[in-house]
């Protein structure tokens, strides 16, 4: 892999947030574990690790008594450990992925992890596709095992990839390394960008420096893309990507360009109970607080704006430091 670019520095490590398995909507198909566990959707992306719903209600496991399974849990280990490809039935399916049955174990394939699965980002089209896999064989290999949890989670990508192949580029990957690889994967919380044999996330807020209601809004599948290297788990082969890394960050020396009485124009780009926020840069939003949109009471800040709207704002407090910057309407004009 090609090496390109400076050096930017990375802040923290992704918030395990980023990496969570969030599972959604109804399920299809025998023994699949129940939604209640609600936000966004499946976190499935990468060779790596993904999660399921924890606890009793969301069992990976079906049918054999309880030494039975011990023992399906220890066969499976030493398949991972060897690395075999299982052949298995696609039992069900649900908004993230498929569900397969193994020795009595329920697994669970991504959508990520699955090679034939049309592109869409049409709901329909997406159960649709997912649904004519059951009674189908896939091919898989399993890549996390976690019996206490119950995590039985397979890929049927992972077993066309040569383990030394995926650990090869695992190896030679460092925090700061810029890299191209090809986006295969949107979701709503971000996008999973291949670097040869191994994915890494990047998380919708590592996108841009401005705000973006979702990836496919600024990306597209099979895209090349430049992209960051924040941090890499090899143990758990998770690696996390940036883009925006590689633009200047809009905040640094934003005192320099902006002072207080500044007269200027902004779009608003979110509308919350207490204000409005307005890009006056790429990347670079203040905060119009209700009592500053206008001189009259404002029972919600849409009474006077919305999002889109384009507006004429003096700068009242600029803070680089903590990234903030406070905005008026209403001393916008003068009297």
């Amino acid at each position: 892999m090609e090496q390109t670019g400076t050096w930017v520095p990375a802040n923290a490590p992704l918030d395990e947030t980023y990496w969570e398995a969030l599972l959604r909507d109804g399920e299809h198909g025998r023994a699949a574990p129940p939604m209640d566990r609600a936000p966004e959707e499946l976190w499935d992306g990468g060779l790596g690790s993904v999660g399921l719903p924890d606890g009793p209600e969301a069992p990976a496991t079906v049918g054999p008594a309880t030494g039975d399974l011990e023992a399906a849990w220890a066969e499976a280990r030493r398949t991972m450990d060897r690395g075999d490809v299982l052949e298995l039935p696609v039992t069900g399916y649900n908004h993230g992925g498929v569900l397969v049955e193994w020795n009595g174990l329920q697994g669970f394939v991504p959508a990520s992890h699955l090679m034939d699965l049309p592109p869409s980002e049409d709901e329909g089209e997406r159960y649709s596709a997912l649904q004519g896999l059951i009674g189908t064989r896939l091919c898989l290999k399993i890549i996390e095992l976690d019996p206490d949890e119950q995590r039985f989670v397979l890929s049927e990508r992972a077993s066309t990839i040569a383990d030394d192949r995926r650990q090869d580029v695992l190896d030679a990957l460092s925090p700061g390394d810029v890299l191209r690889g090809r986006v295969t994967n949107l979701c709503s919380f971000g996008a999973f960008a291949d670097l040869g044999g191994v994915e890494g996330l990047l998380h919708v807020s590592e996108l841009s420096w401005g705000r973006v209601g979702h990836p496919g809004d600024v990306l597209q599948r099979g895209q090349e893309i430049e992209v960051y290297v924040l941090n890499v788990d090899r143990e758990r082969e998770r690696v996390g990507l940036s883009t925006k890394r590689l633009q200047p960050d809009p905040w640094q020396a934003v005192e320099e360009r902006y002072e207080v009485g500044q007269i200027l124009q902004g779009v608003v780009t979110h509308v919350v109970d207490f204000g409005a926020f307005a890009q006056v840069e790429e990347g670079l939003e203040g905060l119009i607080h209700i009592s500053e949109l206008a001189e009259r009471n404002v029972a919600h800040p849409r009474d006077v704006v919305r999002e889109n709207d384009i507006v004429t704002v003096r700068v009242i407090s600029v803070d680089g430091e903590r990234r903030r910057m406070g905005l008026s309407m209403r001393r916008a004009y003068p009297e």
